[in-house]
């Protein structure tokens, strides 16, 4: 038996050891393993390399993949779905594990129903806003960047009397900024799933100075809006912080406009690309490991169409069909939980 196995979108803590899982049980087994290299274009351009246990040693603790990883699209274009048929059939394979988030497990879904490609996916994304599982591994080393920054945030926000908001990624879920925010002790959290208030916001914030508290946290997801009735963008600022291709940019204006509305010196710190980046936590490493194990079974088993899944603590696998195309929303749940701590 000769499988493949690609990382593709954006990378996330726990790629690794996804990746480690599958060549363990694969060469217990004695079967072979390409590694397809930077995500679906490697199909595209016939680019891999053999993987071994040799290959997979020490790799467990580091962040990012060793495969590399791309954005790209097959089905946007023809000929490069041609390409990707052809070297699929040069290689040999009989089964792909694909690991992905939201749009790369789409690709697999269609490639899977449109053209018979023999695949499985596995979840991966720091958003965790995948369908059909409790959880994506890397969800919870960027929650745990999130918690240490707010952490550290605390003693400046204290010891200068300030409102410091922290801008958080989430591209359309608030799932890293509510659990972030509640883990780090936030005082408000704004996520996608609830347009806020502005004047909500500026009078938890006077309050809580009134009342002795001369220093507030304040998370926010990326892609957080304003609500409609109270909407202080100006067209320009829409169109930049809102951008299909690259989100960010709510905190400076949410900064700006706390500070003028309150008189209270506020201060905003963007995390970015480090919420995505180093060594996954032991919640993830475990995580990534059984999902990997998990596809390999569901590989050996001709399972194809499928994605691995956690329910409970239970690993599992939904259909691909059923776990993309539409995002997993932040629960109603957990919002209530970090509302409980506003103002």
């Amino acid at each position: 038996m000769r499988i493949g196995v690609l990382t593709a979108g954006g990378d996330c803590p726990g790629l690794n050891a996804v990746i480690r899982a599958v060549i363990r049980c694969a060469s217990a087994d004695d079967v072979d393993v390409l590694g397809i290299k930077n995500g679906w274009r490697g199909l595209v351009e016939n680019d891999h390399l053999e993987l071994t246990r040799a290959s997979v040693l020490g790799i467990l603790p580091r962040g990012g993949t060793i495969l590399g990883t791309s954005r790209l699209n097959p089905l946007k274009d023809p000929q490069l779905m041609g390409r990707l048929k052809e070297n699929l059939r040069v290689l040999r394979l009989d089964g792909l594990i694909v690991v992905g988030g939201e749009g790369s497990l789409s690709v697999a879904r269609d490639l899977w129903s449109d053209h018979q490609v023999q695949l499985v996916g596995i979840p991966k994304t720091i958003d965790n806003d995948i369908r059909g599982t409790d959880f994506t591994f890397g969800f919870d080393t960027a929650v745990s960047i999130v918690t240490d920054a707010i952490d550290r945030l605390h003693s400046t926000a204290e010891s200068h009397h300030r409102v410091m908001v922290v801008e958080v990624m989430g591209r359309h879920t608030g799932w890293i900024a509510a659990y972030g925010g509640i883990a780090g002790g936030a005082d408000i959290v704004l996520v996608p799933e609830h347009p806020f208030r502005i004047t909500k916001v500026c009078e938890l914030l006077s309050n809580r100075k009134k009342d002795g508290r001369a220093f507030s946290i304040i998370v926010v997801a990326e892609d957080a809006h304003p609500h409609p009735d109270e909407d202080f963008l100006t067209e320009e600022q829409n169109s930049s912080i809102y951008r299909h291709d690259r989100l960010g940019g709510i905190g400076e204006v949410l900064a700006d406009k706390i500070e003028r509305c309150t008189d209270i010196q506020t201060r905003v710190t963007k995390l970015g690309y480090v919420q995505r980046g180093g060594s996954p936590t032991a919640f993830d490493r475990i995580l990534a490991t059984r999902f990997g194990i998990k596809a390999y079974e569901m590989v050996r088993e001709g399972n194809w169409g499928q994605m691995v899944a956690i329910h409970g603590n239970r690993i599992m696998s939904v259909p691909l069909a059923d776990a993309v195309g539409e995002l997993k929303r932040l629960d109603d749940e957990i919002y209530r939980v970090a509302e409980v701590f506003f103002g």
